[in-house]
């Protein structure tokens, strides 16, 4: 299977696609990317699609009629069993099972952290920043020395984590650096992440652009 044509349908904002282009690129497995509105999905994705959402993996069979995987951790566990190069998870059945744990966490942090950029009133923000700050504690306790969740290997906890601190890196400093004040463990990971290859190359050069543009249309109180 390494040497299957892969395609990642996508939508360039979107944190569930970074974490599957991150694993390809972690893995340096040649893919198609082929981005849709999502406001306005192609007939063509909704045919192939049973949740409407992306990402998905369009994985060609020579022997038969392409396959198609949803679900980012699907497609990101698919990966990691199938291509070349370091598993992103430990061998030790109790420490994979932790991170995944952990992705699940990531997962419940992310919605946190999307309501509060979202928001459009300060009492949402002001509790979605609080419940946010809150992870971001319990990360702390639980950070290893780095420079990654569990040290010195980038894992899938941190293909997870890494579209999840880029938003915070496009916020004023006056914003973002009160929420990460006082935790050194997560700032050093967040740093680290942000200047990963696979992280960077995950997202499109105007992604920062796309992404205030995005404030600005719900209206959002930071788009100001």
């Amino acid at each position: 299977m390494p040497n299957a044509k892969l395609t990642l349908i996508s939508h360039p904002l979107c944190p569930f696609v970074q974490r599957a282009a991150i694993v390809l690129l972690e893995k340096d497995v040649p893919f198609d990317r082929v981005d849709i509105d999502l406001a306005a999905k192609p007939d063509w994705f909704l045919a192939i699609s049973p949740t409407g959402k992306v990402p998905l993996l369009k994985v060609s069979q020579a022997d038969g009629p392409d396959a198609i995987l949803f679900e980012s951790m699907v497609i990101c566990e698919y990966l990691d069993e199938t291509q070349d190069g370091v598993s992103l998870y430990p061998v030790d059945a109790l420490s994979r099972a932790q991170q995944r744990a952990w992705i699940e966490f990531a997962t419940a942090t992310l919605a946190d952290a999307w309501q509060f950029l979202n928001a459009k009133d300060h009492p949402t923000a002001h509790a979605k920043q609080a419940a946010f700050r809150d992870r971001l504690q319990r990360l702390e306790a639980v950070l290893a020395a780095g420079p990654y969740f569990s040290g010195a290997a980038f894992g899938m906890v941190d293909a997870v984590f890494a579209p999840l601190f880029r938003y915070f890196d496009l916020l004023d400093p006056a914003v973002s650096q009160p929420i990460f004040e006082n935790l050194p463990r997560v700032s050093a990971w967040r740093a680290s992440l942000a200047a990963r290859q696979s992280v960077v190359a995950a997202v499109a050069e105007n992604y920062a652009e796309r992404f205030r543009q995005h404030l600005r249309q719900h209206q959002a109180l930071l788009a100001g």
